[in-house]
């Protein structure tokens, strides 16, 4: 490989660079750099199997999901000689190389007809007759078919095919030797049966059974035993007889090298969806048993006071609150009005939108706390007011990037699938209330819609809805608030007891905050967005999966993500902020937005939940540094686990809900003793 066309003698060595080229040594070392990543390129291209005979997208069922979710996903394919590899996006195929691998191993492909009356769907079943995958082209229409085409010359049989032939040759055989004379409504029959269809196979088949069983000198091939199960073979499956016919007594069993399933050079590479049940079913089984314990000992601990009392009624002031801060997009619009007709300075706009944004955290605050309004009320309003507050932000944003495009002669970029409007024409109050109902924080010229509503599905989803918030409710009233009041500040009593609080608390925060991720993210966003025809419904991705504390953010919130990316960590690039004062930046502005949502509504200002953001700064590195020494492990991923989970949001709760509920409640006063729990 040639690294460079001048003489390794011209370049300076240890006195750095001179006439633009490198040292030696530098040279050396990125050689020897790109030899090792040139060795882990052919090992992982001798691991899936060698070259790549097809590639591309395709859409693979899930099982037992069409109730929850989409049945169908779609997913990049690579198709080896010897695997069929899957990954989530070709993104990740690039980042993964192994991927979810499946071994390719005497296939048989089972033409399924069309899904929807318009994409091809077929499924592979393995050796052992078990259906591994069920897939279907693409919306683009491409792919089905040259799939099955592909596969086929890899040495995998499709079923209708290979019965038809073989059960044809048979009958063919024995007409010859005159053993079989079909009659002429035989004869009929068989022409007006489809050579491919299932129905002219099923008939055949039957057929030659039947002619067999009733005295027939029809011989089966070697390998099918002809007493006792040609009745079972005639009300089998097709796959069925294609496996019995084709496996031979002297056909090899052991064909390759392969490893255990459970082996460490395996494990990661095979489906644990059966461990992930059976995980599920004991999860169900020990808090059932802990849920009729806890009744049993303690009767029924849920109490409405907490959650809606005579206090509550008085919140009216709340309430009319929320609906003033209307007023706020009113006047954003007025003033990108009047910036459109006329030449307003932009710091004059940036000055009034700043003072129209800011209201929206400062009045509701003050509202809160100047009627010391309940917990739950409080909470909802200033979540409402910092959504208000994101929106508006954005909003004038976006503005002021499309004016300053306009004056150029540019126009903004356009959305995929949206119609879009031209600068000053989304101007609108349409438009600005479109974006405040929208399920988004990030405004832009038009979204990408759906055309149609379905009213059953909102139905389904708000049924869930209630069921899980009512499932919240009952974790808090029946486990959460007798622990807290039972316990001491744990940074004021002793450390031992306040760290088995802390493990106490632990897993029913775990499912409050499982249950509220799945509410919000889920049920209630989606609702809004279905509601909208809103387009775009990632609100979320697989932030189950993150091996990083960085990856977790980047993936578990995707509204907020994307306006701290558009609106505060770009920007900041922009104005010449290095790179690790704007990440930075984005932590200190996440935790005072979390420091406001949980200090305001509680009437108390402690900063533990801003100290609890930033304390995951020095995580992020740590877990970016385990993921890249141990990538195979999942270390990162464990570790955000514990820290975040396990000990992070407990704390949290007892240093912030403590409080709360102990001024509600002395703890002399508890109606469960200390004793007990």
């Amino acid at each position: 490989m040639s690294v460079s066309p001048y003489p390794l003698s011209k370049v300076a060595g240890k006195g750095g660079m001179r006439n633009g080229f490198e040292p030696e040594g530098r040279i050396l070392k990125r050689m020897r750099t790109l030899e090792a990543e040139n060795m882990v390129l052919r090992e992982q291209l001798t691991q899936n199997g060698g070259p790549v005979i097809k590639s591309g997208y395709l859409y693979r069922h899930k099982p037992y999901s069409q109730y929850l979710e989409k049945p169908w996903e779609l997913r990049f394919f690579s198709l080896t000689k010897d695997y069929l590899t899957v990954w989530k996006t070709e993104t990740d195929a690039v980042s993964n190389p192994r991927g979810d691998r499946h071994e390719v191993d005497t296939w048989l492909i089972h033409l399924e007809g069309l899904r929807d009356e318009k994409y091809v769907t077929f499924s592979i079943e393995n050796r052992s007759g078990d259906i591994i995958l069920r897939l279907s082209e693409g919306e683009d229409g491409g792919g089905g078919q040259s799939w099955v085409d592909a596969l086929k010359s890899i040495g995998c049989v499709v079923a209708a095919d290979s019965e038809e032939e073989r059960v044809t040759e048979s009958i063919d055989e024995s007409r010859a030797d005159g053993e079989i004379t079909p009659s002429a409504e035989e004869v009929a029959g068989e022409n007006d049966l489809s050579a491919n269809s299932a129905a002219g196979l099923q008939h055949r088949s039957d057929k030659m059974f039947s002619e067999t069983s009733t005295g027939g000198t029809i011989l089966p091939q070697e390998g099918v035993s002809k007493t006792g199960d040609e009745k079972k073979h005639k009300e089998g499956s097709q796959a069925d007889v294609s496996v019995l016919y084709t496996i031979r007594p002297s056909s090899p069993a052991h064909k390759k090298i392969r490893d255990s399933p459970l082996s460490s050079d395996e494990i990661f590479s095979q489906s644990h969806a059966g461990l992930f049940n059976l995980c599920i079913v004991c999860l169900i089984a020990v808090n059932s048993r802990l849920i009729i314990e806890n009744l049993m000992k303690y009767g029924l601990l849920i109490q409405t006071g907490f959650w809606f009392s005579s206090k509550s009624l008085k919140d009216w002031p709340l309430l009319m609150c929320g609906l003033s801060l209307s007023l706020l997009p009113l006047s954003a619009l007025m003033l990108e009005k009047l910036a459109a007709c006329y030449e307003i300075p932009d710091r004059i706009m940036f000055l009034l939108h700043s003072i129209i944004s800011n209201v929206a955290i400062l009045y509701p605050s003050y509202i809160i706390h100047r009627f010391n309004s309940s917990l739950l009320s409080g909470f909802i309003l200033i979540m409402v007011s910092i959504v208000t507050w994101m929106k508006l932000i954005s909003y004038a944003h976006t503005n002021s990037d499309a004016r300053a495009l306009a004056r150029k002669g540019e126009k903004v970029e356009k959305a995929n699938d949206a119609s879009t409007l031209d600068y000053p024409d989304n101007i609108s109050i349409k438009d600005i209330s479109y974006f405040m109902i929208a399920p988004t924080l990030c405004y832009q010229l038009g979204y990408p819609q759906k055309k149609t509503i379905r009213k059953g599905w909102i139905l389904r989803q708000t049924l869930k809805l209630l069921v899980f918030t009512g499932l919240m409710g009952f974790i808090v009233e029946q486990y959460i608030n007798p622990t807290i009041k039972n316990s001491e500040h744990p940074l004021k009593g002793s450390y031992l007891k306040a760290l088995e609080r802390v493990l106490k608390l632990s897993i029913p925060t775990l499912y409050v905050w499982l249950c509220m991720f799945y509410c919000f993210f889920h049920l209630w966003l989606n609702i809004l967005a279905e509601l909208t025809r809103f387009g775009d419904r990632e609100f979320y991705k697989d932030w189950w999966n993150a091996k990083t504390v960085e990856e977790y953010w980047r993936m578990w919130n995707m509204p907020v993500h994307r306006w701290m990316v558009r609106h505060v960590y770009f920007p900041c690039l922009r104005a010449g902020i290095p790179k690790h004062c704007a990440f930075f930046l984005v932590f200190a502005l996440s935790g005072v937005f979390h420091e406001v949502c949980v200090g305001i509504p509680c009437h108390m200002v402690r900063c533990w939940a801003f100290l609890g953001i930033m304390l995951q700064v020095p995580l992020v590195f740590l877990t970016d540094y385990l993921q890249k020494k141990f990538k195979n492990l999942m270390l990162g991923n464990m570790v955000f686990w514990f820290f975040f989970c396990i000990v992070g949001q407990p704390m949290c709760v007892l240093l912030y809900y403590h409080d709360v509920v102990n001024q509600q409640e002395p703890a002399s006063a508890a109606y469960i003793s200390h004793t007990e729990l």
